[in-house]
Formats: structure tokens, sequence, C-alpha cells
């Protein structure tokens, strides 16, 4: 099975990356579901959804909890019942999990140049740094740091443009600063990122 890389960026903090390279077959038959997850993956329509789901299982086994472990809020953000913190991301052919005891959230994403095409949704103050060299990277990184923030905002209610600013950053750094700015709610993260293949994975922390 193609655990692809664990990162740890503290002692409290794991980050587990799983290449997805198996057949929805050959996961479903070698992972135990509690009855929400079956119904949920059931009624997925595309596989890529449901190998993207399944991979995140066994990303579970191999942190040492199972489905089991897992269960989800109202807003849809997973929670482990041993009271740790934890975020889930997959996109086409890898997904990843960070485990935490302090507030986290991680995104992967390909680097596809259609972002350029709706950058002016989610792009704010950023635009004050941004250079066209690398500039898929760029607009991947810092999409994938909003991403991350808006996962650890409790209320939701958040539009990427004003709410979620990332400071200034080149792609040599590899870290960068994120805020969450939002009513009384103003807290700043750090924010990690890192080129896997041709995808980009971002995560934030307290």
């Amino acid at each position: 099975m193609p655990l692809y890389k664990i990162i740890k960026p503290n002692s409290e903090t794991k980050i587990f990356i799983w290449n997805i390279e198996e057949s929805f077959e050959e996961l479903f038959q070698n992972i135990t579901l509690n009855k929400m997850s079956l119904e949920r993956v059931n009624g997925m329509k595309s596989q890529l959804h449901q190998r993207g789901f399944l991979s995140v299982r066994y990303l579970l086994k191999e942190a040492g909890y199972s489905d089991f472990d897992l269960f989800y809020t109202a807003d849809g953000k997973p929670h482990l019942k041993d009271g740790q913190e934890i975020s889930i991301t997959h996109s086409h052919t890898f997904s990843a999990i960070i485990i935490s005891n302090t507030s986290v959230g991680i995104d992967i994403e390909k680097n596809r140049e259609k972002i350029k095409r709706i950058a002016s949704k989610f792009i704010g103050s950023e635009n004050d740094y941004l250079s066209d060299e690398n500039l898929v990277q760029q607009l991947t990184v810092i999409w994938g740091a909003k991403e991350s923030l808006f996962k650890i905002h409790p209320d939701g209610g958040l539009l990427f443009k004003y709410h979620l600013p990332i400071e200034s950053f080149t792609l040599q750094d590899k870290k960068t600063k994120g805020w969450i700015k939002k009513d009384s709610f103003y807290e700043k993260y750090d924010i990690f990122f890192q080129q896997i293949e041709d995808f980009t994975l971002v995560y934030a922390m307290n």
C-alpha cells in the first residue's frame, strides 16, 4: 500500500500522505467502515472521490486510528474521539491528513492553469506581491492556505478574498503567515507548503 510520506512539523503534529494507486475494489476490500461511512462512500457518484475517501481511512490506520474513531459535526468538520485535532484533504491521486494537539488545517491541490481564471474570486491583498513567474504555483499556495484556514475557523461564513489574507512569500520560503479576520475572530497562523510531484501541499498551524 503506497503510504507516500510522513511529515513531522513538530513533536505534537504528524502529516500522513497517501499516493492513491489502488482501484476502488482494492481499497474497499481491505478496510472496515462504520455504517455512516459505508453509506457515504456507496452514495458517491465519482470513483475518484470514493478512492480519495477510502485512502483517508488507510491514513487513519497509519496514524493508529480507525474509521470508528472519526466523526463529523453538523458543520461538516472531522473530529477524533480522543480529542486530537484532525484535518483531511484529497485531490486526484493524493490524500493527506494532519493530526495535532492544536488547531490545524490541510489542503492538497493539483497545480493547474485554470486557477488563473478563478484567481479574482479569492485573491485580495495578495495581488500586491504576486509575480508572473510561477504564477500557478503561487496561486495554488494561496488557495491551499486559505482552504486550510477555512477548515480551522469554527463558524464558517468566510469569504476567501477578504477574511483570509495571506502574507507575502516566495516559493523558496516554503512558509508564510495567514490570518483569519472575521468579526471578533482575529488570529494568525503559520502556513507551510511544499511541492509533491505536480501537487501543492499546504498546511496551517496555530
